[in-house]
């Protein structure tokens, strides 16, 4: 297995979620007869233990900056009240409560490890805070915004959320020992990624695994029509009359497009995503007329936890540390506190 560099991986993580593609022009679907899709044409043979915490507790009082984006302004906000605007902000209150301690711990563990390592990726320039309030790191919504957002649902379920961040209370996910990258996306289209497939690097914790739980949810299918003339500006190829429109030449591990051939030219699905605005790198299409449909199954870059796939899993009576432990390999759930009490002491 080769060996990656963490801050070389992060630093393509957060290149990746910071880029700004032009929005896909989505037209009604039309009623002309199918005329080409894409093809597939796949090569044969090549595809390309610490103690655990319990406690219904807050955590310690350490404090997080956070640079609120539509303010420019910093706020520095309790470690448990920031975990709880992560959790409210990331993932649907009416998740079952396994799930939502599930993504409890993972934002706390990602917030741990950008404290202790006191990372600066991704700040703009100038600012001195430990994150920012949007996916360039996590996404974060104060009380008052939970209150907008909710409105007279707000007092269930505030209350579902602080139970979900109390019951996961001084845990984080670690590997060797270490705080991982807890990445998490939306839906999966029945398997996640491995971490190398979508960004630089191979991550041990980050491997392709089932997530069965996502099919049928309602991100699992999207369709979306383009013009034919938009389809071929934004990928720079011609489609031409025939009956196959590019052919996939090979896939990931993850069942996601790998690379397409455009009779000579090779896009990788990550590309192609980017450039047409997918909701994933699972995709197909077919003209119809002078529109191309394009169908995507799921919903993100399919790395880590897949939330609804943790619901699906909570569903069906697994625990939040049968979650995490299923999307991230040979990780341990393991006490924050020496860490936490050295970025306290620190500040």
């Amino acid at each position: 297995m080769k060996k990656f560099k963490p801050l070389i991986v992060l630093a393509s993580i957060l290149f990746a979620l910071t880029l700004v593609i032009p929005a896909v022009l989505v037209l009604p679907f039309s009623d002309g007869k199918a005329s080409g899709k894409l093809g597939e044409e796949l090569a044969r043979g090549k595809n390309t233990p610490s103690k655990t915490v319990a406690s219904t507790t807050k955590d310690p009082a350490v404090e997080v900056s956070v640079f609120r984006s539509a303010k420019s302004a910093i706020e520095k906000v309790e470690l448990e009240d920031y975990l709880v605007g992560v959790v409210s902000a990331e993932m649907p209150a009416d998740f079952n409560d396994e799930a939502l301690k599930a993504q409890a711990l993972a934002a706390r563990t990602y917030i741990v490890n950008r404290l202790t390592t006191k990372s600066q990726l991704g700040m703009p320039k100038g600012v001195n805070a430990d994150v920012t309030d949007t996916i360039i790191h996590q996404v974060y919504k104060s009380d008052a915004e939970q209150r907008r957002d909710w409105g007279k649902d707000y007092a269930w379920k505030k209350k579902k959320v602080l139970t979900a961040v109390r019951a996961t209370s001084g845990q984080i996910l670690t590997y060797k020992g270490k705080p991982i990258t807890a990445t998490f996306f939306s839906t999966s289209n029945g398997y996640t990624e491995n971490s190398e497939d979508f960004w630089n690097g191979e991550i041990p914790y980050l491997r392709s695994v089932p997530s069965p739980w996502d099919k049928g949810t309602e991100k699992f299918i999207y369709k979306q029509e383009i013009p034919v003339s938009q389809f071929e500006a934004r990928l720079g190829v011609r489609v031409g009359s025939g009956g196959t429109i590019g052919k996939i030449i090979s896939r990931t591990e993850g069942k996601r497009v790998a690379q397409v051939n455009f009779n000579g030219k090779i896009l990788t699905g990550k590309e192609i995503r980017e450039k047409l605005d997918l909701r994933s790198t699972d995709f197909s299409w077919e003209r119809k007329g002078g529109s191309i449909m394009i169908t995507t199954k799921g919903f993100g870059h399919g790395v880590g936890m897949s939330q609804y796939g943790a619901n699906g899993m909570a569903a069906e009576g697994k625990s939040y540390k049968d979650i995490v432990k299923h999307y991230y390999k040979g990780v341990q759930i393991t006490s924050a506190e020496n860490m936490l009490a050295t970025v306290t002491a620190r500040k």
